[in-house]
């Protein structure tokens, strides 16, 4: 079972610039109900996924909590204004931002976990992004969802997983190959739950026109390596192909957890 969903921003950007984004979410093939969630708002320069956790439907729960939050939370406040690249300031209040509607995401969690006894222990991952007309971008993150740079014939992971064996492998401990297969890769170190408030890992950066941004959940790169990825990403110019591409790969390779890919163009006009 899969959804799919692909646009380009209908306001909040000038003529000096375009986004396109596509998404596409598969509750690949040993699963029997989809945990992820995504959210696209090119109105407001907001893209988020979310991996839900729990028993039963709690995991659906907490993702939809946590996307539905943070689409709020960044509706509602109001955003610095776009600066000159060189500068931070705006940049710096888009990562407040998202590090508080993760922080309202996380209690509202809570607060469905006192009302319902069958959601307590759902958790989700999260990572969002707010992109400006500059292409000044905003990075927030808690968990194994990850952020991608595809531009310049490159391939880069942008955010850090916060599992226990990403924890080994910085540490010198693991290898990256043997991470990669390691019965405890699932495991996360932090993640929005209701309890204290996780850290929120925040980072800002530029795009170049011809960078695309590519959001995910771990049933992608669990089983599809980083190289691979980027070699759909640079085979793939339509955005919604190379989405479809990536899920087809993780499907391939065993399909064993709900995958979620949400990628995002930034262009000259």
């Amino acid at each position: 079972m899969s959804d799919a969903a692909a646009g380009s921003p209908r306001g909040g950007y000038t003529d000096t610039m375009r986004v396109t984004w596509a998404a596409v979410t598969h509750t690949g093939l040993r699963r029997t109900s989809n945990e992820d969630s995504y959210v696209a708002r090119p109105d407001l320069g907001l893209f988020v996924v979310a991996d839900g956790m729990g028993g039963h439907a709690a995991g659906e729960v907490a993702s939809r909590i946590a996307v539905a939050t943070i689409e709020q939370h960044v509706t509602d406040t109001p955003a610095a204004p776009d600066v000159d690249p060189a500068s931070t300031a705006a940049s710096v209040g888009d990562g407040d931002r998202l590090a508080a509607a993760f922080r309202e995401a996380n209690h509202r969690i809570a607060t469905a976990a006192l009302d319902d006894h069958a959601l307590r222990g759902m958790a989700t991952t999260a990572t969002a992004i707010i992109i400006r007309e500059s292409g000044r971008v905003a990075i927030a993150h808690v968990g194994d969802t990850r952020v991608y740079l595809s531009g310049d014939d490159q391939f880069t992971r942008l955010t850090d997983d916060h599992s226990w064996v990403e924890e080994q492998v910085r540490a010198g401990i693991l290898d990256r190959a043997v991470a990669q297969k390691h019965p405890w890769r699932n495991v996360v170190t932090r993640a929005l739950s209701g309890g204290d408030d996780p850290a929120v890992d925040v980072l800002t950066m530029m795009l170049d026109a011809g960078d695309v941004l590519v959001l995910c959940s771990d049933g992608l790169h669990g089983v599809v390596n980083d190289v691979t990825m980027g070699e759909i990403m640079r085979s793939h110019a339509d955005l919604h192909a190379a989405c479809d591409a990536l899920v087809a790969h993780a499907n391939a390779a065993g399909g064993p957890d709900n995958i979620t890919v949400l990628a995002i163009g930034f262009h000259a006009a």
